[in-house]
């Protein structure tokens, strides 16, 4: 049992890491954790080759730790096509975050629920492997198989109400103007 509610735990995580890649109005160092940089032919995500931090509201400041590494950097985060531009400021990049029209918004709703679902069946999918493997082991009474699906039922239940608590927000920081 806490096999799976272990691996239900890691599905909720994944949902929360896909929510922190979509930004809503104000800028996260989040967003830019898919960009790979080359860094001496290995793609490197660019936490470990620079430092990204928040000045202002709707800014990002990339300041990285070698100054060679200032155009790779920029031409990682054009290339990572993520509706972001890259300005070139001295030893740094700045990456301003264009305001989110109500259409964008309702677009990044959609995303949302749409990780959100894909986190559900995840978990849906750890309960029919538990329930696989309760019907599958003889030596247990019946019972007791029924007793533990219903355990296994309640953490599903739990872990899917997380998900949606987590979507309910992640869409009202959306949403919200």
């Amino acid at each position: 049992m806490a096999e799976y509610t272990e691996k239900m735990d890691k599905a909720i995580e994944a949902t929360e890491r896909e929510f922190s890649k979509i930004r809503a109005g104000q800028a996260s160092p989040a967003i830019l954790n898919d960009v790979r940089i080359d860094y001496y032919g290995t793609p490197t995500p660019i936490s470990q080759v620079a430092k990204v931090s928040v000045p202002e509201p709707r800014m990002l400041l990339v300041s990285p730790w070698e100054k060679t590494m200032v155009d790779p950097i920029e031409k990682a985060i054009l290339a990572a096509n993520i509706g972001l531009t890259p300005m070139k400021d001295g030893n740094c990049i700045r990456v301003s975050l264009p305001i989110l029209t109500t259409e964008r918004r309702q677009e990044l709703a959609k995303i949302a629920r749409k990780h959100a679902e894909e986190g559900r069946v995840a978990i849906r999918n750890i309960r029919r492997d538990a329930n696989d493997s309760l019907k599958k082991n003889k030596d247990l009474p019946e019972d007791e198989v029924k007793k533990q699906q219903d355990e296994i039922q309640k953490a599903t239940d739990k872990a899917i109400a997380k998900i949606d608590s987590l979507l309910a927000e992640k869409e009202a920081d959306i949403l919200k103007v």
